[in-house]
């Protein structure tokens, strides 16, 4: 299959954003960056004029440095999905992630924790996929390490959670916050096949509160894992936590993913 395209996560630089947008937009751009995957613009009880404001002044000033959009992360409603696909339509995107339980209506980090809680929040993705899926838009979600807790009855959050999504609904694999759960990415990626359409993808100790180091560095053994994800459409460079300077670790992450001849950019 075709190599997965390189992107790069707009939470990587959140404080610079907030201090400069076009500036640091321009210098992802001039890094060799082509895309970008946004955060969340706004929680699911944000205004819909408010969104939107949000989404077509990103758009613009994307457009100003000639930035694409893989796919964006965004809230759900437990009324309509009218504002995520807006979002989406504005910002040039036909898939979009939950990246946690509580941006999505009435659930909190506490949503994972049974499974009388995994089934209302699978089934509230479920229902925002076949809204969005009207609208040409694919809906996923977005792991972090907390998935893999056991419930009490010994089964994985995870697992369970999955088992109920349906098959419609995507999966972005941030394969540092898999192994940090001590799994490995390359088995994660293999069991949820192609649905898993993206992967975030950083290197460091493994560990939740130590930083992260370049592509290369650490304890993630990324080839393996995209490997195994030949599927992915996107590879999408991301830094949570760093003692460095942040643009020059994702250009490092950059050159690290290209010359291992998996990514395009």
């Amino acid at each position: 299959m075709r190599p997965g395209i390189l992107a790069v996560q707009l939470y990587s630089v959140i404080e610079a954003l907030e201090a400069d947008r076009p500036g640091t937009l321009a210098r992802l751009a001039a890094l060799g960056f082509r895309h970008v995957e946004p955060f969340a613009l706004g929680l699911w009880n944000t205004p819909p004029d408010e969104l939107a404001s949000s989404a077509r002044a990103l758009r613009a000033d994307l457009d100003e440095v000639n930035l694409g959009v893989s796919s964006v992360h965004i809230a759900v409603s437990a009324d309509s999905q009218a504002s995520a696909i807006e979002t989406c339509r504005i910002l040039g995107t036909d898939t979009a992630f939950v990246p946690i339980p509580w941006l999505v209506d009435g659930f909190d980090e506490r949503a994972l924790e049974s499974h009388d809680g995994i089934r209302a929040f699978a089934g509230r993705l479920n229902a925002a996929a076949r809204e969005l899926a009207g609208a040409g838009i694919r809906l996923g979600y977005h792991n972090h390490h907390f998935e893999w807790a056991r419930l009490p009855d010994g089964a994985r959050a995870f697992d369970v959670l999955w088992d109920l999504l349906d098959p419609e609904v995507l999966a972005e694999v941030d394969v540092y916050w898999a192994a940090v759960a001590g799994q490995d990415p390359a088995e994660v990626l293999e069991h949820l096949g192609e649905r898993a359409v993206t992967a975030h993808l950083k290197d460091g100790p493994a560990e939740l509160d130590r930083p992260q180091t370049p592509i290369g560095t650490g304890d993630i053994d990324i080839p393996a894992a995209l490997r195994a994800g030949t599927h992915l459409r996107w590879h999408i460079t991301e830094i949570d936590r760093t003692e460095g300077d942040r643009f020059e670790l994702l250009a490092a992450n950059r050159q690290a993913l290209l010359a291992g001849g998996l990514t395009i950019p």
